[in-house]
């Protein structure tokens, strides 16, 4: 082993199989491993960035878990369900729940003069958690959310702001129909901006005790509850252990509870973001594989002009195994060399995208205005030990070449 490894240090710190042919097919090779680590640094970094990104606006809008009327599902007309100390208890109960918070759903109109725009009203009490609204004020403050009283100030989202051209204090009226028609007169205290559209251009936020004396309802009565967990991996598990004990069982006014997840209530949304999964694994496999046969080319061109080498260790009675590890440590220092470069090239872009935001998007197709980017430790170790490893793999098969190389026709390369 020691013997390989030192002929093959030799070689690739002497000349690194730089004669008049090998030099250039040497230098693609490492190219070839530079830009294939590259591109699946960056891929997968978009990827996971990505689905990170759309998960947390989803669920930023409607939490992980929602328990609504088995009635209303699906519908913002929503029927009501009864919540109280004991529903709360019983739920945070549970180890994986994070976070609950009531809500009330209410469709209506926007009229600005001449414009009229449709909207939901979506009212919050007091514990609701305000840290992805935050993250996304552009202009304002967040109104008061209190159950108890009427504070008449809304959240707007900027697509709306800009098409009803409002802007923060400004007055927003709204009109309900439920028999009768029902008006309503805010104050846009925020402006919001997730560029998650089928949110944005629908809901106003406000307070939940505006919204259920709109509806009609006991105090005691909201559209849902929505449940924040811990690990978003434990989705399926946490909804169906809720789900069980739940599901389909009356409140005090005798209407059934309904437990469903965020996944299932945007199956169209989630089914694409696990097509981005399989998209990843093929950028891989090509990466993997350009990479791999950039570096088989190299290694059998240098076998090829090392052949009055291999004559003459083999006349001085090294064995095939051995030399074959000479070239394969040889492969190792190169593919090594291009990792360094394609680290540099991958791991600089990664940091310049998530400081500068260079590469930009357009919003209203992909949810994001730049390009989201997020790699953990492990995927990036893991990127890197398995490029390693399967490209030396890719050349046990080739390094078998040394076997047909005889001391006696090797003179002939002289």
């Amino acid at each position: 082993m020691f013997f390989s490894f030192f002929i093959a240090e030799r070689i690739y710190r002497g000349e690194a199989g730089g004669k008049r042919v090998s030099r250039p097919a040497v230098l693609i090779a490492m190219v070839g491993v530079a830009l294939g680590l590259a591109v699946m640094i960056l891929s997968v970094a978009v990827v996971i960035g990505f689905k990170k990104e759309v998960k947390a606006k989803i669920t930023g809008f409607g939490s992980h878990i929602q328990i609504t009327n088995f009635d209303g599902v699906r519908s913002y007309e929503t029927k009501p369900i009864a919540v109280d100390d004991s529903i709360f208890l019983a739920l945070y109960a549970y180890p994986e729940v994070k976070h609950i918070q009531r809500y009330s759903t209410k469709p209506g109109i926007i009229k600005m003069n001449d414009t009229f725009q449709g909207m939901i009203l979506k009212g919050v009490g007091q514990e609701f958690d305000t840290s992805f609204f935050q993250a996304h004020l552009v202009e304002g403050e967040m109104p008061q959310f209190s159950d108890t009283a009427a504070s008449y100030q809304v959240l707007i989202s900027r697509a709306l702001a800009t098409k009803l051209k409002l802007k923060t204090e400004d007055k927003v009226y709204t009109y309900y129909i439920e028999g009768e028609v029902r008006a309503r007169r805010f104050t846009v205290k925020g402006i919001f901006q997730t560029n998650f559209s089928e949110y944005d251009d629908n809901f106003l936020l406000t307070d939940i005790y505006t919204v259920n004396r709109l509806k009609g309802w006991e105090y005691d009565q909201v559209s849902g509850l929505e449940i924040q967990i811990k690990d978003f991996n434990r989705l399926e598990e946490t909804t169906y252990r809720i789900a069980a004990d739940t599901d389909k069982r009356p409140d005090r006014y005798g209407e059934p509870f309904y437990v469903c997840n965020i996944e299932r209530l945007n199956p169209q949304i989630f089914g694409w973001l696990g097509m981005l999964d399989l998209n990843v694994w093929v950028i891989l496999i090509l990466m993997i594989g350009v990479a791999g046969f950039t570096v088989i080319s190299g290694l059998l061109i240098i076998i090829l002009e090392r052949t009055n080498m291999i004559g003459v260790l083999k006349a001085l009675g090294a064995n095939n195994l051995t030399i074959r590890k000479v070239f394969l440590w040889l492969s190792v220092f190169l593919i090594g060399k291009g990792m360094l470069w394609g680290n540099l090239l991958g791991a600089g872009l990664y940091f310049v995208q998530i400081h500068f935001g260079v590469f930009k998007l357009k919003p209203e197709t992909y949810f994001v205005d730049t390009v989201p980017m997020s790699l953990n430790i492990w995927i990036y170790l893991l990127l890197n030990i398995g490029t390693l490893m399967v490209s030396v793999l890719m050349l046990i098969g080739p390094s078998y070449l040394i076997t047909r190389i005889e001391p006696a026709d090797s003179m002939r390369y002289e």
